[in-house]
């Protein structure tokens, strides 16, 4: 199986994808009815406050958290070059919300994390970030994003327009990223992850637990380890 990153890139290139393995049924976070279609499968999200949706040079890109005032936490493969701006919480990419662009960006040496530092303080909850004993092999979580809802056209093409949520099972908390990076894997139970969910959170016990890294579009998808790389986390951002 080959792995791809998920992101819809922000030169032209093709959509890239996501990686991972299988968990017990755990149901969405309260607040997220599951509804058919999103994520590929999954459902509409309607209680995510901290969600940002990334747009680069303009144009729709991936997923990524609010995590403190002025730092937003999403992939690093979603921000190689380009102009960088964010919509914060808000379910809908089109409208409502905060808008606001990345000053700075910093990006991870050894995975595939990067924080990208607003150019203004933002108001809003931000994700609370996790830890280890909130993924564990077994356990159903719940993945977020705007990516695609589709396999038989370009996933740019049918990305949705709103959030969208799916649950997954860990099936493994030692898998690698697209940068070598650990990562949790995870296999569908109601969704995977697609092109446009790149950079977007894995939740565990309400928790942050993951960075959305790749995916196989099908059954498999790899979060890079938000506690493996906690204190680069707050060492920029301070949390």
């Amino acid at each position: 199986m080959t792995k791809m990153k998920i992101a819809v890139t922000i030169a032209g290139a093709a959509a890239a994808l996501l990686a991972a393995a299988p968990s017990a049924v755990a149901a969405p976070p309260a607040g997220d009815p599951v509804l058919t279609p999103a994520i590929i499968g999954g459902g509409t999200a309607s209680n995510a406050p901290w969600a940002a949706r990334l747009f680069a040079n303009g144009q729709q890109s991936c997923s990524a958290t609010i995590i403190a005032p002025q730092y937003v936490l999403t992939a690093k493969h979603c921000v190689a070059s380009g102009t960088i701006s964010f919509r914060i919480g808000s379910l809908d990419q089109t409208s409502g919300g905060t808008t606001a662009n990345a000053s700075t960006i910093y990006r991870s040496s050894n995975s595939d994390l990067a924080i990208a530092k607003l150019d203004r303080s933002v108001s809003a909850t931000y994700a609370p970030l996790g830890t280890s004993a909130d993924a564990r092999v077994g356990q159903n979580v719940q993945v977020y994003g705007w990516g695609a809802t589709c396999t038989n056209q370009p996933e740019i093409n049918c990305q949705s327009r709103y959030l969208k949520v799916a649950t997954v099972r860990v099936s493994s908390t030692n898998a690698r990223d697209a940068y070598n990076g650990v990562a949790i894997q995870a296999t569908r139970v109601n969704g995977i992850t697609a092109g446009g969910d790149s950079g977007g959170p894995m939740f565990g016990n309400g928790r942050q637990v993951g960075v959305a890294s790749t995916s196989d579009r099908s059954s498999v998808t790899n979060y890079t380890s938000v506690a493996q790389y906690r204190s680069w986390i707050q060492s920029i951002a301070g949390v």
